[in-house]
């Protein structure tokens, strides 16, 4: 990740993408299963859709419980906002309106196998980095880069889990 100066209100993004040696119905069984997500995440802890949803739909909400070494723990609640089975999966965090962030996870078929991209929003809503911001002002920049860096491991990291589940079968 490059040093781009980004404040919280720019709201900056994170995307990383890996090929996968598996058709995109395998690779969209594993991204649509939110259930799985804590086992390839770093700090996403626990999740379970809300209000007798049993699967993503545009409109359905789940909750999530992440934990972060120096953030504390938080739980929060996720709407789907764009569900189009086998090529892209989208979710805004709180308030779908003015999120505290947007995920995305992107699948493309080709060449005997998937592209699959994940990416973040930051913001426009408040997140608990806004504390820290808000605690140290003159360091918002480099709170937002080093989140920024942090994410896109992270975010690497359950890729490359996806990837390894897929390709085993």
């Amino acid at each position: 990740m490059k040093w781009t100066g980004a404040r919280y209100t720019d709201t900056p993004t994170v995307e990383v993408r890996t090929w996968i040696d598996a058709p995109p119905e395998r690779v969209w069984a594993l991204v649509s299963d939110i259930s799985l997500m804590p086992d390839m995440s770093r700090e996403l802890q626990s999740v379970a859709w809300l209000d007798g949803a049993t699967g993503p739909a545009v409109g359905a909400r789940f909750l999530g419980h992440s934990k972060h070494d120096a953030l504390g723990e938080w739980s929060t609640t996720s709407y789907v906002v764009e569900y189009e089975p086998g090529r892209r999966f989208a979710w805004a965090v709180q308030d779908p309106a003015d999120p505290s962030a947007v995920w995305r996870f992107r699948l493309h078929a080709g060449d005997g196998g998937t592209d699959l991209s994940q990416w973040m929003q930051m913001g426009p809503g408040r997140s608990g980095l806004c504390e820290a911001i808000d605690r140290m002002p003159e360091k918002e920049q480099k709170i937002v880069f080093v989140r920024l860096r942090e994410l896109e491991q992270n975010m690497t990291a359950t890729l490359k889990q996806i990837k390894k589940r897929a390709e085993a079968g």
